[in-house]
């Protein structure tokens, strides 16, 4: 049975710590022209109706092992950003949407965890994560946006975007 094209619909989720530092995760299939492909937390929605906050919360959950879900202890230190990019989806990706689709809109997410949040990668879809203070984070982001995420987050901080 074939699988159901993705939704043109996801969420990025920055994961840091109180000092500012972000969690990022590498990929397990490196960008042919770039190599290493390191990231935040990405993924689409399971179906058109899941809200995006639910589906950070899985992604969440699914890629780090990080609990956010609702009911959870940290449930509250997931922050919906009220912010969402539109891109074009990278080539290598189109086949896993519909015919005609090209671009995705991205909704961005913020948690914050305590220093020491133990990690739990899913190895099919990443190999290794490291904490790196935000601006380092940025500039080691393979996504543009993701990349804009990390180093604008002392400005979310600030203005109290998180608990």
């Amino acid at each position: 049975m074939a699988q159901p094209y993705k939704i043109p619909e996801s969420v990025l989720v920055v994961i840091y710590t109180p000092a500012l530092d972000v969690l990022m995760i590498r990929r397990t299939d490196p960008d042919p022209l770039a190599g290493a492909f390191w990231q935040s937390v990405t993924g689409s929605k399971d179906t058109p109706d899941e809200p995006f906050a639910l589906t950070a919360a899985r992604e969440v959950l699914e890629e780090t092992g990080i609990d956010c879900q609702p009911q959870s202890p940290l449930a509250a230190h997931l922050q919906d950003w009220q912010l969402e990019n539109v891109y074009a989806i990278y080539p290598r990706w189109l086949h896993r949407y519909a015919p005609g689709v090209v671009f995705n809109t991205e909704r961005l997410f913020g948690l914050q965890v305590p220093a020491g949040t133990p990690v739990q990668l899913d190895p099919r879809e990443h190999t290794h994560y490291q904490w790196l203070p935000y601006q380092e984070a940025a500039d080691l982001c393979f996504s543009p946006s993701n990349a804009e995420a990390c180093a604008l987050l002392p400005r979310f901080v600030a203005q109290g975007a998180q608990p």
